[in-house]
């Protein structure tokens, strides 16, 4: 855990252990001419893996669907030489290999690994001789749509009906296949499983909800954590304990995470905010959040927004519409992503790329997006779904854009997310997805305190229990209380462990399932709601009025993009891009590039805890307060610990980071 990478690799090309899903590919053939479409024998054929979902299992199995019954998916392409992009992103990645660094245009991408004419018209022969009509044709799919009796013919799997969740859904009972003649040319399938795969923060929609009801924080506030003790309510834990914070604003994170004094803004790096929807009020929100917390104002063209031409599935969630979004939902975690990145990179240039929906397919097509475009350096993505919930053979079409994304110098940065181990949700130890992919750079929380000057005191892992005031306002329920929210974390259960964890994560974490699996997080930075960010946004109050509030929001949302931030600042200090940056990442571990957070900086005999009062309403006293003692350093079954865990990684950025990127930098003493 304390050596470098570079002094613990086994060779450039052996910086990450990753399953390449169909390794090769067709012959190139010519890019001039589209050749005839070729006959596609049955047999022999090839397993495309990751096509029985894993919810199955716990599912109550109804026999097979009906062969009529109709099925969309997409068929992603493998494009030229699959295991030639892996090695690339590898080597360019690695900091010890001369190809560091060395990145390419999309142009050149899309030249050497893309697809082919070739391949297209394979694929395109084989799922219409089946019966599928393709019904979108783009540089790395094919949409379909048929039946399962297509499904059957095409993928030599039948489709079974499954009772899941009080609703009945379709999935393969068996892993789909394709004939080996055109198997080189599929990277992986996916909609054959029709559950709803949504990231969590219908009918088909061209326009937008309108701003969400209106939320607002009561006090009373610490000015910073202990500043003012919540006299009025019961001690705990032999003290009186204090109330939370009123909410950092990127100043504040600023000095935090060490970018006070350095000069560095941002200037000269794009980053881009990928999210679900796109606020209609946004532009005015961030300009006026800015205005308030004293942020530089956003010069001409430095944010813009990239969207779809049509939204989706833009309803809530509900019984009648399981596969619902919510739209409205994610304007807050639109202005929180955009402001955090401002407020901590001022200079820096901010496009915001949004997905048609939060389903896994729009989300990767924005993704695809600004790879495909270069659109920006540093991708923050405050999104993800629970590994178990998932379509696991997305992982592939996931993984392909990332790569991508390395070897043009773009570094994907996801949130952990915020239920811990994610038992409590889930009723099993899970991880997210697709963070828990090795090609991204995992974000988890902490929780931080500042001391009377704004400079950093201590930061815990993130993981509050929650304690309700007695009714006789004279006692605090049993402590520490339930389990509330915390920075998720864990080990995968499907994903290899990369290399450049091999170094620092330990056995007990990587080993949980048997073998060397991902550990998420890497990094971590702020993320407890007590000790949170503040956002601003336009909302709709009670009395029907609309207008711009702010409030204090938490959760691995916050830490990703003030993490991305913080790489834009870093990216700045190098005056190159960082691209994939988890090499090195881990290679600073153990310096004073990273705080090492555990979930007791004070000592193990001083339980950290704040006194939180809410709006019962959560608009205003109308209906009383609700009060409520919250225990820091308790997230589930996780724990910070001295040197790397799975609630904050590798540790937060300390001054020392951002130090390390300079020019002409000669290492740390010691």
């Amino acid at each position: 855990m304390h050596r470098s990478w570079s002094r613990s690799k086994a060779g450039t090309a052996a910086l990450l252990t990753i399953p390449l899903l169909l390794a090769g590919g067709l012959a190139a053939g010519s890019a001039a001419a589209e050749p005839p479409s070729p006959r596609i024998p049955l047999s022999p054929r090839v397993p495309l893996p990751g096509t029985v979902p894993a919810w199955t299992a716990q599912a109550a199995d109804q026999g097979q669907a009906a062969t009529s019954a109709p099925v969309a998916a997409r068929v992603y392409l493998a494009g030229q030489d699959p295991a030639g992009l892996a090695a690339l992103a590898r080597s360019v990645s690695d900091p010890a290999s001369p190809e560091h660094g060395r990145y390419l245009t999309p142009a050149q991408v899309a030249r050497r690994f893309g697809t082919t004419p070739r391949q297209v018209a394979a694929v395109r022969s084989w799922l219409t001789a089946s019966g599928f009509r393709v019904t979108e044709t783009t540089p790395h799919y094919l949409g379909v749509s048929g039946d399962a009796a297509a499904v059957q013919r095409a993928f030599g799997t039948r489709l079974h009906a499954y009772r899941k969740d009080g609703h009945t859904y379709t999935a393969p009972s068996a892993t789909a296949t394709a004939p080996a003649a055109v198997a080189k040319a599929v990277l992986a399938v996916t909609g054959l499983d029709d559950a709803p795969h949504r990231a969590v923060h219908g009918s088909r929609r061209d326009i937008l909800p309108g701003p969400t009801a209106g939320y607002a924080n009561s006090g009373p506030f610490s000015a910073y954590f202990g500043a003012s003790p919540a006299t009025a309510y019961p001690p705990a834990y032999g003290r009186t304990q204090p109330y939370v914070i009123k909410g950092f604003d990127g100043a504040q994170l600023r000095r935090a995470y060490g970018a006070d004094g350095t000069g560095l803004t941002g200037r000269g790096v794009n980053v881009a905010v990928v999210d679900a929807y796109d606020s209609p009020t946004i532009g005015s929100d961030v300009a006026a959040y800015a205005a308030a917390h004293g942020d530089a104002p956003y010069r001409q063209g430095q944010f813009s927004r990239v969207d779809p031409a049509v939204w989706s599935d833009t309803v809530a969630a509900s019984d009648a519409f399981p596969g619902g979004c919510g739209a409205a939902g994610w304007y807050g975690e639109q202005s929180l992503d955009i402001e955090a990145v401002h407020g901590v990179a001022p200079d820096a240039g901010i496009v915001y790329v949004g997905a048609a929906s939060c389903q896994d397919a729009d989300l990767s097509d924005a993704l695809d997006r600004v790879v495909d475009g270069h659109l920006a350096d540093i991708v923050s993505d405050s999104w993800s779904d629970l590994e178990t919930d998932t379509d696991s053979s997305i992982d592939a079409a996931y993984d392909q854009t990332f790569m991508r994304g390395a070897v043009e110098g773009i570094g994907f940065y996801f949130s952990s997310g915020d239920d811990g181990d994610e038992q409590a949700v889930s009723g099993a130890k899970t991880v997210g997805s697709p963070v828990n992919l090795p090609w991204v750079t995992a974000v988890g929380g902490t929780s931080l305190a500042l001391d009377a000057s704004g400079g950093y005191r201590f930061e815990t892992g993130w993981g509050t229990a929650s304690s309700p005031l007695a009714g006789d306002g004279r006692s605090w329920g049993p402590l520490p209380g339930d389990f509330l929210s915390g920075g998720g974390g864990g080990t995968s259960a499907r994903v290899p462990e990369p290399l450049y964890q091999y170094p620092v994560v330990p056995a007990a974490l990587y080993a949980a399932h048997g073998g060397r699996n991902r550990v998420v997080p890497d990094v971590s930075a702020v993320a407890d709601s007590g000790t949170g960010f503040l956002v601003g946004q336009t909302q709709t109050w009670p009395d029907g009025s609309v207008g711009y509030g702010e409030f204090r929001v938490g959760g691995t949302s916050v830490a990703c993009p003030v993490f991305a931030a913080v790489q834009a600042l870093a990216e700045q200090a190098q005056g190159a891009p960082l691209g994939f940056a988890n090499p090195a990442i881990y290679q600073r571990y153990s310096t004073p590039a990273f705080h090492d957070v555990t979930d007791t900086p004070l000592g193990p005999q001083t339980a950290l805890a704040q006194v939180r009062v809410d709006f019962h309403d959560g608009v205003d006293d109308a209906y009383g307060k609700d009060v409520s003692l919250r225990t820091m350093g308790h997230d589930s079954s996780l724990h910070a610990t001295a040197g790397y865990d799975d609630v904050t990684g590798v540790g937060s950025p300390a001054p020392g980071y951002l130090a390390s990127y300079a020019k002409g930098f000669k290492g740390f003493k010691g």
